[in-house]
């Protein structure tokens, strides 16, 4: 193997391959980037065994092409040796299979590397009629609701984002059991298929950072995996089994008080009270509902207390009094686009709806916190 190639398009593609590596990775050989030069053009992969992120230089991006080869190089000092080389163009040079040259004009490394023969054999195939989708419509998606995803490994199924297709109907839901966020869109063409998937939540953020513009991305499911197709970019993870929850009846369908306000008003009122209780473990604020105002507060017993007061809409028998954790409201209120809000209640043990006065697609529901 022997080629030269621009910084700035190797750096743009190992940036997006090294996602695909775990600091958990057991198998040694995984923690290296496979380099994989063809006539063709280079084949990047890295790979924890349940995400692979596989990325494909074509030879036009490349400037010389003098040998081919496969070598597996540490990913560990790879991508800041090439962020840090001070040329616009680095040469590799394979000086055995388990050794490599990298170098410019004012300086070299010479690397030792891992065995390429040791490197599991993965198959990134895909469907003849795969899901399209754009991707700024994906990265929304996700953005809008992976952040409710469960770090909590109890109940494993909730550590990943679930992905249910009907017909030309897409609905992806993350829940924790304290929160749920919910997002639906329609799909250019129908689906034949039904999909009902959970993806991984620390996979599926990666997706989220790799996703930088509108083109189509390609999504092929399987029975025990998923391969998302974007540009020269191929990223499959793997699908966490059991049945994710049904959370249709978690939902609230009709409330007794509907309040409406201005987002920027009321996440500003809660992030002001919330800086009273940051230090505690919930983060619990107040909100009372009483002759059409909204009333905003929090204590802690060695600080003080704090009372925050917002311009609502409201029917005039409103009234309640109801605890929540302001990080959870506050993850909830920045996924949503449009300034006039509803806040959806029932009573003080009852689930917390908000979501856009006139988008339906988007629902943000927080469990309320009983004080005593």
């Amino acid at each position: 193997m022997k080629f030269a190639i621009e910084k700035s398009v190797l750096l743009e593609n190992l940036n997006n391959v090294v996602r695909g590596i775990s600091t958990k990775n057991v198998i040694p050989v995984l923690n290296g980037i496979k380099f994989e030069l063809k006539e063709s053009g280079l084949t990047l992969t890295a790979s924890d065994s349940e995400l692979t992120i596989e990325s494909f230089i074509d030879k036009k991006y490349i400037k010389n092409i003098e040998s081919t080869g496969t070598i597996i190089i540490s990913s560990k000092y790879i991508l800041e040796i090439i962020r840090k080389m001070p040329s616009d163009i680095i040469n590799f040079e394979m000086l055995d299979s388990l050794k490599i040259k990298i170098y410019s004009d004012f300086n070299q490394y010479n690397l030792n590397c891992l065995d390429p023969n040791d490197y599991p054999a993965i198959k990134l195939i895909s469907h003849k009629d795969p899901i399209v989708l754009k991707a700024d419509v994906l990265k929304e998606l996700i953005n809008q609701t992976s952040f409710a995803i469960s770090t909590q490994e109890l109940r494993p199924i909730l550590t990943g984002l679930n992905l249910k297709i009907n017909g030309d109907l897409l609905e992806v839901i993350a829940t924790d059991s304290y929160r749920l966020a919910k997002k639906n869109i329609k799909l250019d063409a129908p689906v034949e298929a039904d999909v009902n998937i959970v993806i991984p939540g620390k996979n599926i953020t990666e997706l989220e950072h790799i996703l930088v513009d509108d083109d189509e991305v390609y999504m092929n499911v399987f029975n025990n995996r998923v391969l998302f197709q974007y540009k020269n970019l191929k990223f499959q993870t793997n699908i966490l089994s059991g049945s994710y929850p049904n959370t249709s009846n978690l939902i609230p369908t009709e409330f007794e008080i509907i309040v409406q306000t201005k987002r920027n008003e009321f996440m500003g009122a809660v992030e002001r009270a919330a800086l009273i209780t940051q230090g505690k473990d919930k983060n619990i604020i107040k909100m009372k509902i009483e002759n059409k105002e909204m009333i905003i507060n929090s204590y802690a017993s060695e600080i003080g207390k704090t009372e925050e007061r917002v311009l609502v809409d409201t029917d005039e028998k409103s009234s309640i009094d109801i605890s929540f954790s302001a990080r959870y409201m506050m993850d909830a209120l920045k996924t949503l686009k449009d300034e006039d809000i509803l806040i959806l209640l029932n009573n003080d043990v009852k689930p917390i709806v908000i979501k856009s006065l006139t988008d339906e697609s988007l629902i943000q529901l927080i469990l309320p916190i009983k004080t005593y």
